[in-house]
């Protein structure tokens, strides 16, 4: 009877493969009849091309036509072709948690499960099934080791405060960053809206994107970056720009930006099959690899000189709460630092 058994097990598991591949061949032909992805993200561009070309290596016929923008910008549009009635985006991807529980109430997105998210920590599942963390990274300080010794570097993210970093740092915006929103809610959180009021004594330069201030920590235009996409830093320090990045032991805000399909997407099954490719591991890994991301894959592996999550102490900023108090947060920072 054990052995019967057995045999059962051995039948039922090579017919759920069979059918499994069945259902993932039948999903290829399906896409490769729609022949295209049309994906709003605000991954930097030099990633989202990236991902969009192993993609497209590998699923021959169908396009990823990429429209990368900040994250604000990127629900902007989305919303703006919503209430026209234009059904453009088939995929939708933004460093601000907050918006997707903004699309998801409104009932913009499909719900569609990946397959390998089961095995992704909690942080990075809707638990409804209409979103997942595609990537994650943290906000960190960057300083010019050309310009700033490592001993007179800034070491906690009250060292900004100093006057005598004034009219040497640069900051990102929230108006325009997904990153620097979620970068800011945790900060009111840690030091209240004080510390950003302190801040904007230094006169700090206003960029829009999160990885706007590491191109002016490397020229040297302003030295110190009072926050950046560390991601992006790392990568540019991997290439030789004069870049140190600072992990301030008090906390560093951690953004988990997610990804979900549009309800009405014009590309379904395309996008239903990108979306379970940005999860495979061979897909995470490159973002590990190669643009320096951390992922909520748990085989994926990060280089030596790249600090784990697990190593930092994490601030986060609760998705609701993102889209609750986006408006504010806004007009807070325009407040306090004129742009």
């Amino acid at each position: 009877m054990r052995k019967i058994f057995c045999l059962f097990l051995v039948s039922l598991f090579f017919a759920w493969v069979a059918a499994s591949s069945a259902q993932e061949a039948a999903l290829v032909e399906a896409a490769k009849k729609e022949g295209k992805i049309i994906w709003y993200t605000s991954l930097a561009l030099p990633s989202s091309t990236a991902l969009a070309q192993l993609f497209m290596s590998k699923y021959k016929g169908i396009e990823v036509e990429v429209h990368r923008t900040g994250s604000q910008r990127v629900l902007q549009r989305a919303m703006q072709e919503v209430a026209a009635g234009i059904k453009n985006f088939d995929v939708i991807h933004t460093s601000d948690a907050g918006h997707f529980v903004l699309l998801k109430n409104k009932g913009l997105l499909m719900r569609y499960t990946p397959k390998v998210v089961e095995i992704f920590p909690e942080g990075f599942k809707d638990k409804d099934g209409f979103h997942y963390g595609m990537r994650a990274g943290v906000s960190a300080i960057l300083y010019n080791p050309n310009i700033v010794s490592e001993k007179e570097a800034p070491k906690t993210w009250r060292d900004l405060l100093d006057p005598k970093w004034k009219g040497k740092m640069v900051t990102a915006h929230p108006g325009y960053s997904g990153f620097i929103m979620t970068h800011v809610l945790a900060f009111v959180h840690q030091y209240g809206w004080e510390y950003f009021q302190e801040l904007a004594k230094n006169k700090l330069h206003v960029v829009q994107s999160a990885n706007d201030p590491v191109g002016l920590v490397a020229s040297g235009e302003r030295p110190v970056a009072a926050n950046s996409a560390e991601y992006f830093a790392y990568k540019n320090m991997k290439k030789g720009n004069p870049i140190k990045i600072v992990y301030p032991k008090e906390g560093v805000p951690l953004v988990i930006s997610p990804t979900a399909i549009a309800k009405d997407a014009p590309h379904p099954n395309a996008a239903k099959l990108f979306t379970d490719f940005i999860f495979t591991k061979e897909a995470q890994q490159m973002l590990a690899d190669k643009e320096g991301l951390y992922t909520g894959h748990p085989e994926v592996t990060y280089p030596k000189d790249k600090p784990r999550l697990k190593e930092l102490k994490l601030l986060a900023a609760e998705p609701a709460e993102l889209e609750k108090r986006n408006e504010e947060i806004k007009k807070r920072f325009v407040e306090f630092f004129g742009a």
